[in-house]
Parts: structure tokens; C-alpha cells; sequence
């Protein structure tokens, strides 16, 4: 019998909560694992039924992700490789297969999980859903191109197409037909007059007037002049097929394809009473412009066939010359070289020229002392009371003698001789938008062409709920409604899911690299959903991260629709509704590390709250909580961080008042704003005037109260490195002291092993075969890389003669495999390793192995390990801690852990701001300041601050409506 067919030990009525979990999955195929050993797994067996909502949970460090990544997809995985004919093979390296003895019924796998897909920093929301590739062809076949130098529209047709639209204007309309011969060039143009008379043409137009060849005015070499040689003149009529036909042809010859009319219609004639109307450069006149070529007909350039390609910012085919497709290049930065526009240049405005003497300041003088002059503004007058364009062209240059303040730094700067002069400038570099291409990343062709009037670097700039109302509004003419409307049909289906997973406030071009975890699993889903596939295993990690609670609903939905599909879905989670919404939850424990890697329950979701031996069970169940603090810290007005007038991004100029001495949570829906006011603007100011940083910080009016603060500590979830070298013990610099106990060994001494003998980054100790990685790199050609164990030093990164010493009969290979609680007892009479190991247990890590390569830790467990690494250092001051999401990947009773380790910082006199969606860390925090009311546009506000009871009685707030159930619990 399977295993979700068996009783249980109570019912969901017995549950103080009401449990709203799926419907219980009927007896059916499953994917059947029997003996999964991987990492900590003590050799379980599972099924996990198909087809179904499956949500595995646990505490963190209990063996979720070994059974669902390093079980499920590595099998899934090599299977696929397996699967591959013999050549494709040849590729490959051999996948080690996991720890397991059968794994069966196996559907073919994909994993979306918290990492970026890729560092690339071509790698937008659009190219990671495939908008953009469906948008690349709309725009190639269906756009409307343009010359990229005076905007004249650029249509490509064939001479019969030409002669056709022009036989369908209205009868007796008065044609014109022209042939374009010099557009917007000065001189008298005597050659070509002349080459007009020699094709036998007797009249031309010029600068819009039409004259006999005999009767022409005297050009003017100093003006800019249009000549085109008038072809024929026709009036729209039944049998004039054959001459409008060779007029066409001829007209065609000699305009080198491009060709033009100038025409009068009885209707325009008629409005125009006359006036003018009958003459041929009188009112009512209009004109348009045919080419066989892509060629603008006014200024002669030449363009290349519209392609897809030309859209591409990934091609050198497409991507701007001078950024090569990025957007941004790294130059001076306007902001930072002139920090304070209230400053005049005579009072060191230009903050890179600052204390600079002799013959470096006259330099100086003269180089700005012209276009001061030519500009006719005073070095004495503040730089905001200069005109915003002479400004300009201050930074830029006037494109004549001045060639701009930014190019003069260029030069100083690529002709320092000295590294402290390239040090002190390179201050003032940054990442700056390019200025060739404004920031759209494509070549002026792949500008120019526009689609119902935008460009498509003007479409992906869009948010992606403006972006589906400019898609849904879109019409095509009947000849191009095959191409375009199954091609906006995929983008709409694409855009409509993000709408629904709660993202819909980011922008098509936001590159992929500044999304947060939980962000990029949504935007990856998109293309799952898209992609239309049927019997797959989808497996999500914590797709729930970075979704306020009101935007749960939206996101179980698309989940549910995936698996309606005729998909399984295996989601690892931890929050409340995702649980109470799967159709199976698998609770994984008991504990971390060595002490979880066993099913603890398993079942509906209300059959696992109702199992006393599971952990998850007693949260669900509410036989276990969160209590709300009995007393709550007083504010103190006299005790405020102040930020006034915020405004970057959508923060609509907001005033916001931080208390000191407290726990403070920046709370509000997706999208509204917290991190554009905390990290953006707050820690990037604090982090200038506290640390001396370089950090350009957001558009402010004020910041007070600074002076009250020590330091700031900004603790963010970015990975703690890149490579696997990187591991908990050498971030937080345990790993030197490890080190030197490992080198003051007798054994050690004896063979005159030094410090750098058990460091696997130098040669001598490490193991060579995988340069002291463990792992070796393989390239999945069609999937991501992957790492495998070096099959010469199995992992242990030393080489042998280095692993023959031991430290209390453990060599540092064995130290490194340690969990950091077992660490922690082993060296608790090395007072300086022993803090740093208990800090990293406190914050909920102890599960963690000391040498857990970085590449393979959460965002939230990289987070805990930057504030552990604090917390264990000696804290002299009053610290600002700023952490963004804390609660990633934590279990409910691991986020009580943490908060206690929160509270207890705040007790030592220092402040804590957390920007959490988290119920829980809301309702124990002192105070609360919630962003919105929506995201996007339509946040950026202050909606409400106070105690967490003066929140949950706003209306208007969408955190005080959760927040109030919380509360009550």
C-alpha cells in the first residue's frame, strides 16, 4: 500500500487552526526512493506521489535540499545524460550518481532554485523569460523602422508593391512622382542640375518649389538644399497601369530605390477651397516615401536588413559599440565628481581637483578658465545657479574647443604615472550609463525601429504590468495579424503569470543579477509556465522569499496551475500558507545535521499538524509559537535617525523617522520600496559618513542623527564568495586561527610545516589535481556546470603529507567535514575559534559543515554568516545592523532562534532594522514602518508606522490586515 493511503493519528478536527490542505492524492504512480544517503539522509525511504502539489519541509540544516537537489535532480540529471546518443556523450564527464539505491518512476527534472541563473550581465527579466527573443522577432517583422540620423520612416517594397499603393489613392488625386536627388546638403549643386538635363527630365523640385530646368534660381552655396528631379505627373485614373508602372521603374533608377510622391487629393483639394489647392506646392499637398532598400531616401544611409539580431545586445551584431551591449560603462562619475552643486568652482566644487597645488592648479585654471568665459558664467556663482544645459556641457563638453570636464579626468587618469594618483581618482569612477546609447544597450539601427510608437529598449523599460497593457492594446493590420498576434500571444501569457506571482513592478530590462532569490524563481517559473511542457518534476526552493503575505494567494495559484498542467511540483518551504495549501507535506528532522536526514511525517497537511512528534506539526497546529513580547521598548523622540526627502527610485519624497535602540522592521508589499529606502538610500549615506565608503547613495534631502551612531554594519545576502575555496570558516577568519593549531602541533614542527602549509589557496598543502577546490568544474554545455568530488583528494582539498598531521586525531581535512556545533565543542579551549564557532550556532548555522563551499549556501545562510562574523567580534559603540530578509530559508523555530539573537543585540545598546515580510519578526519588533500601499508606481509611500498593534489597525495597510491574525495567535 502507499504510504499516503496509511491512517494517521488524528484528525485536522482535533487542530486548534483550520488546516486548509489539498486534497489527499489517490493511489497512483509515485517517484519511489529507497536508500537515500546523500549528505546527512539516514537512508530513508519515500514516496512522493506524481502529479501533485508537494511541499518538504524541515528545519534548515535537516536534509531537505540533499533530498530534492542533491538526490532528486542529480538523478534526474545524469539520467539525462545517460539519455543522450553516444556521440553527444562524448561531451560529458561521468555524473557521479547520489547516495541512493533505487530511485524510480523519475519524470524528467527541473530545478528553479534561489541562484541566479547566470552572472551575465546581459541577463535581463525579459531575455530570462524569453520575452525578449519573442519580442526581437515582433519588432523585425512587424516594426516600423526609421533612418537612425533624421528619423525619416523606412519602408522596404518592391517596385510592384510601390506602384500598387500609389494606383489605390483616391481617383483624381494629383500625383507627383520624384526622384530624391540631394537631401540637406549646402552648395550649388551644379552637377547635378546638370545630371538632371541629361536624363532628359525638364523640371525639378527644390527646397519644395518645382521649376522648369531653363527657369531655375540661383542656389546659395552657404544653405542646405533639397533636390529631387520630378519624374512624371499623373492623375489617378483607370487605364494609367503601364505609364505609373515606368514611371515607378524609372523614378526607382535614378533615386537609387528610393523614390517619392508629393500628392493632392479631390478631398484635401476641396478643404483647401482653392487657395493654393491646385498648385503643386499649394495647401492639401501630402507626401510619402517608398525604397526598395533599406535606405533612408533623404539622407542616402544604407542600412542592413532588419533581423532579430539587430535587437540583440547578446550579438556583436546588434549591441552598442561602445558599452558592448551592457548599458553602463565604467567612467566618472557626474554625481561624485561634483558632489555638491551648492559649491562654486573657486570653492573646490570639482571634488577631484580638491587640495591639489602649484603647477597641477594652474593647469586647472587655464583648462576651465576658456569655456567659463565663452559660457559667460562666474567661477564664483554656486553650480546650481548655472543654466542646466551650460552644466551640461561643463560635464560633456560643446563639442567645439571644450572637450568636457569628464574627457579632461579621462586623460588625467590614463596618463597618471603614479598608483596613489590612479588610486585617489579611481574614487570618483563608477558604473555610468553609456552615453552612445543611453543605456539601451543596442546599435542606432535596433533603436530606431518602433513598434505603435516605441523603441524596444522603450517597451522593456517598462514595468511588467505596463507592459502587459501595451501588448494587450497592440493591433495589427490583417496582412501582418499571423505574425504578430501568436507572437504577442506568448509575451502576454508570459507577462500575465509574473502580474500573478507578484513581480509585476519590475521592469523588462532589470538586469538579472540585482534580483533577489524568491524574485528570480518567479521570473524563472514564467518561462515554465510558458514553455507549455507536460510531465515534468519541477523542484522550487523557497519560491515564497521576498512575497509580502498578501501576495501567498497569487503565488499558489500559478504554482497550481503548473501542476494542473500535468506537472509535479516539489517545492522546499517553510512558509505557513504554502504548507497548508500543498496536496503532500514531508516534514524532515527531527533536527539539523547529523541529527535530522529522517522523515519525521508525512501526509495532508492536516495530518502532519496533527502528528506530535513533528516540529513543523506544532507550529501548523499552534500547539507551539512565536509569543508576542510582553512589553515592548519605549521610543525615545530625542533617539531618532532622521531621513528626509527620499526619492530615488518610486519613494515618493518621503520624511521617515528611525528609532535607535530598537528592533525595527521596513515592512509593505513586493515592490514598495523598503530596499530603495533602507539599502539604496539609509546604509549607502550611513556607510559614507560612518565608514568612509564610497557608496553613491539615492537622492536625499537630509539625514540627522548620524552622530548618534558608531558604525554601520550592513549585512546583505549576497553569496560570501564565488568560488568553492570559500567556506563559514574562512569568511569569518576562523580558519586562520585553525590553522595555527593545526602548524603549533608537534608533528608539525618536525616536518617545519608553516601556516601557509595547511591553506588550500597556496601551493605546498593543497591538493593540485583540483588546486586545493575539492571539486572539479564540468561543463553541462546545455545545462548549468556542474562540480564533482576530485577523484585524487576525494573532497579533503590536501594533499596527503599535509593530512598526515593531527590535531587531536583529526587531520584539518577532518576539521573542515566538522558540522560547526560539533567544531565548536572540539575547540572549546581555543577561546578565539570557540567564539567565533558559538556565534555561528547561535544564529541557527550549527547544521552547517565548517568548509561548506560557498557556491552551495542560500542567500540566508550567506546572510546569518556575515552576522555571525560580527556578532563574534568585539562590538566597541553604539552599531547600526541593517539586514534584508533574515528569515530566508528558516524554519519557524529556527526564526525564534534568531530573533532572540536580534533582541539580544538590541538589550547591548545597538540598533537593529530589518527589512522582513515575515509575520513573526513583525509582531516582535518595536516598531514598524510600512511601505506601499501597492508596488511599483502605486508605492513609495508611507502607509503607516508604529508599534505592531498600531499597525494592524491601519485599513489601508495590507501588512496590518495579516498582521492583526498574527497578533491573535
Amino acid at each position: 500500500m502507499c504510504p499516503w493511503t496509511r491512517s494517521r493519528m488524528a484528525s485536522s478536527a482535533s487542530i486548534s487552526d483550520p488546516v486548509e490542505g489539498g486534497t489527499p492524492p489517490s493511489n497512483e504512480d509515485a517517484i519511489r526512493i529507497r536508500g537515500a544517503r546523500t549528505h546527512n539522509l539516514q537512508d530513508i525511504d519515500l514516496d512522493i506521489p506524481h502529479n501533485r502539489l508537494v511541499v518538504m519541509t524541515g528545519l534548515s540544516g535537516s536534509g531537505k535540499s540533499s533530498l530534492a537537489f542533491d538526490t532528486l535532480l542529480a538523478e534526474g540529471q545524469r539520467q539525462y545524460v545517460e539519455s543522450l546518443s553516444t556521440y553527444a556523450r562524448q561531451f560529458f564527464d561521468q555524473l557521479e550518481r547520489p547516495d541512493v539505491d533505487v530511485i524510480e518512476g523519475l519524470q524528467p527534472t527541473i530545478a528553479i532554485n534561489q541562484h541566479a541563473t547566470s552572472s551575465n550581465p546581459r541577463s535581463t527579466v525579459a531575455t530570462v523569460t524569453e520575452i525578449y527573443d519573442f519580442l526581437r522577432v515582433l519588432m523585425a517583422r512587424v516594426g516600423d523602422m526609421a533612418c537612425p540620423d533624421c528619423g525619416t520612416g523606412i519602408t522596404q517594397q518592391t517596385p510592384n508593391e510601390i506602384h500598387t499603393s500609389i494606383a489605390a489613392l483616391p481617383e483624381q488625386t494629383k500625383v507627383m512622382i520624384l526622384s530624391p536627388m540631394v537631401r540637406g546638403r549646402k552648395g550649388k549643386h551644379s552637377d547635378v542640375l546638370d545630371r538632371i538635363r541629361r536624363e532628359g527630365f525638364v523640371r525639378v523640385r527644390i527646397d519644395g518649389q518645382t521649376y522648369e530646368l531653363e527657369q531655375l534660381p540661383e542656389l546659395k552655396t552657404g544653405q542646405l538644399h533639397d533636390i529631387d528631379a520630378v519624374v512624371d505627373r499623373v492623375i489617378i485614373r483607370e487605364g494609367l497601369e503601364n505609364r505609373l508602372a515606368e514611371s515607378v521603374r524609372l523614378a526607382l533608377k535614378h533615386g537609387e530605390g528610393a523614390l517619392r510622391i508629393s500628392y493632392l487629393t479631390p478631398e484635401a483639394k476641396a478643404l483647401a477651397n482653392g487657395a493654393n489647392g491646385s498648385g503643386e506646392n499649394g495647401q492639401g499637398w501630402e507626401e510619402r516615401v517608398f525604397s526598395t532598400l533599406y535606405a533612408c531616401p533623404d539622407c542616402k544611409r544604407n542600412l542592413a536588413e532588419v533581423e532579430p539580431r539587430t535587437f540583440s545586445f547578446n550579438s556583436p551584431y546588434g549591441a552598442c559599440r561602445t558599452c558592448d551591449g551592457l548599458a553602463s560603462r565604467e567612467g566618472f562619475d557626474p554625481d561624485l565628481v561634483l558632489p555638491d552643486l551648492t559649491l562654486s568652482l573657486s570653492a573646490g566644487a570639482i571634488a577631484p581637483w580638491r587640495n591639489v597645488t602649484g603647477a597641477r592648479k594652474k593647469r586647472h585654471q587655464e583648462l576651465i578658465s576658456g569655456f567659463i568665459s565663452k559660457a559667460k558664467v562666474s567661477d564664483e556663482a554656486p553650480l546650481d545657479q548655472w543654466p542646466d544645459e551650460t552644466r551640461r556641457k561643463f560635464l560633456q563638453g560643446d563639442g567645439a574647443k571644450w572637450a568636457g570636464l569628464l574627457a579632461h579626468l579621462e586623460m588625467d587618469y590614463a596618463q597618471a604615472k603614479r598608483d596613489s594618483v590612479r588610486q585617489r581618482l579611481a574614487f570618483f569612477r563608477s558604473e555610468v550609463v553609456c552615453e552612445e546609447c543611453g543605456g539601451s544597450r543596442l546599435q542606432p539601427e535596433g533603436r530606431s525601429c518602433r513598434l505603435a510608437g516605441l523603441a524596444i529598449h522603450e517597451i522593456t523599460a517598462l514595468a511588467i504590468d505596463a507592459a502587459h497593457d501595451y501588448f494587450s492594446s497592440l493591433r495589427f493590420p490583417p496582412q501582418q495579424q499571423p505574425i504578430g498576434e501568436p507572437l504577442v500571444a506568448e509575451i502576454l501569457k508570459r507577462l500575465r503569470f509574473l502580474n500573478q506571482v507578484g513581480v509585476e513592478y519590475l521592469s523588462l530590462d532589470r538586469p538579472a543579477d540585482t534580483l533577489s532569490g524568491g524574485e528570480m524563481q518567479r521570473v524563472r517559473l514564467a518561462t515554465g509556465i510558458g514553455s507549455g511542457l507536460v510531465g515534468v518534476l519541477y523542484i522550487l526552493d523557497e519560491p515564497s522569499i521576498g512575497l509580502h503575505p498578501r501576495d501567498n494567494d497569487l503565488l499558489i495559484k500559478s504554482l497550481r496551475e503548473l501542476q494542473e498542467q500535468g506537472n509535479s511540483v516539489l517545492i522546499v518551504e517553510h512558509d505557513e500558507a504554502v504548507m497548508r495549501a500543498a496536496d503532500w507535506l514531508i516534514d524532515i528532522g527531527p533536527g539539523a545535521g547529523s541529527g535530522g536526514g529522517r522523515i519525521v511525517s508525512e501526509g495532508t497537511p492536516a495530518e502532519v499538524a496533527a502528528d506530535p512528534t513533528s516540529l513543523t506539526g506544532d507550529y501548523l497546529s499552534s500547539r507551539q509559537r512565536i509569543d508576542v513580547p510582553s512589553e515592548r521598548r519605549k521610543i525615545a523622540k530625542t533617539r531618532m535617525l532622521q531621513l528626509e526627502g527620499a526619492i530615488v527610485h518610486n519613494l515618493a519624497e518621503i520624511d521617515v523617522e528611525f528609532p535607535l535602540g530598537t528592533l525595527t522592521c521596513v515592512t509593505g508589499v513586493s515592490g514598495s520600496g523598503k530596499s530603495s529606502l533602507v539599502v539604496d538610500t539609509l546604509a549607502h549615506a550611513l556607510a559614507r559618513k560612518l565608514n568612509g565608503a564610497s557608496a553613491r547613495p539615492g537622492p536625499y534631502r537630509a539625514l540627522r542623527g548620524a552622530s548618534k551612531l558608531d558604525r554601520l554594519i550592513h549585512v546583505d545576502q549576497s553569496p560570501i564568495g564565488r568560488t568553492p575555496r570559500s567556506n563559514p570558516a574562512t569568511y569569518t577568519g576562523v580558519f586562520d586561527e585553525i590553522r595555527r593549531v593545526f602548524a603549533g602541533t608537534k608533528h608539525a614542527k618536525q616536518l617545519g610545516y608553516k601556516l601557509g602549509r595547511f591553506s588550500f589557496n597556496t601551493k605546498g598543502g593543497r591538493c593540485e589535481e583540483c588546486q586545493g577546490q575539492g571539486v572539479k568544474r564540468i561543463e553541462m554545455r546545455f545545462l548549468p556546470d556542474l562540480f564533482v568530488t576530485c577523484p585524487t583528494c576525494h573532497g579533503r582539498q590536501f594533499n596527503r603529507q599535509t593530512l598526515a598531521v593531527r590535531y587531536k586525531e583529526k587531520s584539518i581535512a577532518d576539521v573542515l567535514a566538522m558540522s560547526i556545533a560539533d567544531a565548536a565543542q572540539f575547540f572549546e579551549n581555543h577561546p578565539a575559534i570557540h567564539r567565533m564557532l558559538t556565534s555561528l550556532v547561535e544564529v541557527g548555522l550549527g547544521y552547517l559543515a565548517l568548509g561548506q563551499r560557498s557556491t552551495t549556501l542560500s542567500g540566508g545562510e550567506a546572510q546569518r554568516i556575515k552576522l555571525a562574523a560580527e556578532l563574534g567580534k568585539p562590538s566597541p559603540g553604539k552599531t547600526l545592523y541593517i539586514l534584508d530578509e533574515p528569515t530566508t530559508g528558516l524554519h519557524t523555530d529556527d526564526i525564534r532562534r534568531l530573533l532572540i539573537v536580534l533582541q539580544q543585540l538590541v538589550d547591548l545598546g545597538h540598533t537593529v532594522l530589518v527589512i522582513e515580510h515575515n509575520l513573526d519578526v513583525i509582531k516582535c519588533a518595536d516598531w514598524v514602518i510600512d511601505l506601499g500601499p501597492e508596488g511599483g508606481q502605486g508605492g513609495g509611500q508611507l502607509v503607516v508606522v508604529g508599534t505592531p498593534e498600531e499597525v494592524a489597525e491601519c485599513e489601508s495597510s495590507h501588512t496590518g490586515r495579516y498582521l492583526r491574525k498574527a497578533l491573535m495567535k
